[in-house]
């Protein structure tokens, strides 16, 4: 009979948290779509500061807006960290045209970031096409030797996951100069990562490895459509040139910061649980979606908590990473000082994969928490949230370690985001309100519960 009686006892229990924690969710779902300031932080981000290309001017004020928005959350401690960036300015706008004998035919491309420039004059050249990096080993020094190189490995359509595509054709833009250097190109053009036919090209770093500067090789994007157009002409005419133009150049480090605010657990204030974004971006556009989107969901998570008077039993803290795009500066050294510092993170949650319907979170965690997780599955079902699968979870949360910790990357639509990823048109107009503020009020939804029930 007591037996019995603990087993209802335990059951009633069980059932008053679920209720208490799907109100709980509720509450944060409509105070996300009636009570925000998400969707306004964004737009003075967006419309009134701009592009916040690291080490700018654009990304400074950046700081100093976010900064004061934190302090007037009243929250327990706002504050900066101090981090050197590397500064990188594009200068004039480039210019490339195809010279298919007597025919020039002008083509969009941009500098991808940390790009050297060409001389003054521009560079003129015969085209090699390739697909992979392998392929320049296949060909060698005789056949690239005095050319440019155009690596044209499209972004594959098959995958539903459109960031998989992403993932299996980034290596071109962030080696593919440094390879080709190798073989004597003297530039490289590389398609944009983007599954529209368009005409913006993207940016995004690339990367030089160990090569001395005398070795460093001019690298740009070129838009879909303009890749195409390229890949046809060279079939037509192999001996065809390429005429590029890029004045960008490398200025050095400069100081920066993260941006950090925090509510103190009332039971346990030396466990820390972080939400973030990046608040850089590139020069292009205004990044509102990379990573914009991301920075005003994990502001709008303390936002929620403060307005439904919620408690927290852990330190919740937000922290705004500088330099995701160029060199993740902010990520590492937010890890050096905590680890400096003696900090005990037992949960942490990026947002950077644009302000899209939420689908679920990506996680890096033992077996025993993902069991857990998947147990609150039914808690998000009621919003279409129910994806949850073990994968990378951010750039800026990837060098954080504590003694245990769970990770966590909110997973929007992928659809479109790589429309509008590194590309002059990632700004304002592309953002849906309500789809931004439904991310954030995901985001907030598993930071109670893990707030509530902690980790294993």
């Amino acid at each position: 009979m007591k037996k019995l009686a603990l087993s209802l006892f335990l059951f009633t229990a069980f059932l008053q948290a679920q209720t208490q924690d799907e109100q709980m969710l509720r509450k944060l779902y409509t105070t996300a779509l009636t009570d925000s300031k998400c969707y306004a932080w964004l737009e003075y981000l967006s419309n009134t500061i701009g592009q916040r290309m690291s080490g700018s001017d654009g990304a400074a004020k950046g700081v100093l807006y976010t900064q004061k928005e934190l302090e007037a959350l009243g929250l327990d401690r706002v504050f900066l960290q101090e981090v050197m960036v590397p500064k990188w300015v594009r200068g004039a706008k480039e210019t490339a045209y195809i010279v298919d004998k007597k025919n020039k035919t002008e083509v969009p491309i941009c500098a991808l970031g940390g790009s050297v420039a060409t001389p003054k004059q521009g560079i003129t050249a015969e085209v090699v096409e390739v697909h992979t990096l392998k392929e320049l080993e296949i060909l060698g020094e005789a056949k690239l030797k005095g050319k440019i190189v155009f690596y044209n490995r499209p972004m594959e359509p098959e995958n539903i996951d459109a960031f998989v595509s992403y993932g299996r054709c980034g290596d071109q833009r962030r080696a593919g100069a440094m390879e080709a250097s190798k073989f004597g190109a003297v530039g490289v053009i590389v398609r944009s990562l983007n599954l529209r036919s368009d005409d913006f090209p993207h940016t995004g770093a690339t990367s030089y490895g160990d090569l001395i500067d005398e070795q460093k090789i001019p690298a740009a994007a070129i838009s879909t459509n303009g890749a195409d157009l390229l890949s046809r002409k060279l079939k037509a005419n192999p001996h065809l040139q390429f005429y590029m133009k890029l004045s960008c150049q490398s200025l050095g480090e400069v100081l920066s910061h993260n941006v950090i605010g925090e509510i103190k657990g009332t039971e346990h204030p030396e466990r820390i649980m972080v939400v973030g974004g990046h608040l850089d971006s590139w020069d292009l556009g205004d990044g509102s979606h990379d990573d914009g989107a991301g920075c005003v969901q994990s502001m709008a998570v303390l936002e929620f908590f403060k307005k439904l008077q919620y408690k927290p039993k852990n330190t919740i803290r937000v922290v705004l990473y500088m330099n995701e795009e160029f060199g993740g500066k902010g990520g590492k050294k937010y890890e050096e000082l905590s680890k400096a510092n003696n900090e005990n993170h037992i949960f942490a949650i990026e947002s950077d994969a644009g302000g899209f319907s939420p689908r679920g979170f990506s996680f890096e965690c033992d077996e025993a928490n993902f069991a857990k997780i998947n147990s609150w599955k039914p808690l998000f079902e009621p919003y279409l949230i129910h994806n949850f699968f073990k994968d990378h979870t951010g750039s800026d949360i990837h060098p954080l370690t504590s003694k245990k910790i769970v990770k966590a990357g909110l997973r929007p639509d992928s659809q479109r985001y790589f429309d509008y990823h590194h590309a002059a048109n990632d700004t304002f107009d592309a953002i849906n309100k309500r789809e931004l503020e439904l991310g954030a009020a995901t985001m907030a939804a598993l930071v109670y519960l893990f707030d509530q029930y902690g980790i294993d």
